[in-house]
């Protein structure tokens, strides 16, 4: 299964029939993408589940459709606080766009170092990727942002990437970023939550 946020509403897809009356269904051999983006963005539809047997081939082809952006990013931890930057009025994670010649990894460390101003990070393991698409350019693109656990030793208080529109980048306890979930974008509370799960510090 393969989540892409529209702001916050969700495109499905998947391998598997839909039961969840909740979200409008079709086939992918049916759908027209342009439709199902102007009725999230303009109903009350909640959500999009579409179908085909083939997932893989679903999603490349659903890619397609889209100007691809790879971006990357990280989720900080320094013993029992996880690093969080606020950004037009959202709680979020630090992260940006690959440039070119850097891999994933390169990107993550770079954007974490930029938008936070700490330094001595080392990379633990892969989460999992988020999706979303926006509207740029007259242009509907699709970011994939790979993301990363980190640690970091290093001491110095974070310094937030003001000309990124960036607020305030602090280590935030634990116990208290569920309280933050309802100011995230949902792709980001998501990964928290699915993250918080396994994680048994």
């Amino acid at each position: 299964m393969y989540k892409v946020f529209v702001n916050d509403k969700p495109i499905i897809l998947s391998d598997q029939i839909s039961t969840d009356l909740e979200y409008e269904f079709c086939l992918f051999s049916e759908v027209r993408i342009e439709e199902v983006l102007h009725k999230l963005r303009h109903t009350n539809v909640k959500g999009f589940y579409i179908y085909n047997a083939d997932l893989e081939e679903l999603w490349k082809v659903f890619q397609s459709f889209f100007e691809v952006v790879e971006a990357a990013g990280g989720l900080v931890v320094k013993e029992d606080a996880y690093l969080l930057i606020f950004r037009n009025q959202f709680w979020d994670l630090p992260k940006g766009k690959m440039e070119k010649g850097e891999s994933i990894a390169e990107t993550a460390l770079r954007e974490v170092e930029e938008e936070c101003g700490i330094s001595k990070l080392t990379i633990e393991k892969p989460l999992t990727d988020t999706h979303h698409i926006f509207y740029e350019n007259k242009t509907n693109k699709l970011k994939i942002t790979h993301w990363f656990l980190m640690n970091t030793n290093d001491d110095k208080k974070p310094i937030p990437q003001k000309i990124e529109g960036i607020t305030s980048a602090e280590f935030i306890k634990k116990k208290s970023i569920p309280e933050l979930y309802a100011a995230m974008y949902m792709n980001i509370s998501e990964l928290l939550i699915n993250y918080f799960k396994t994680d048994r510090k």
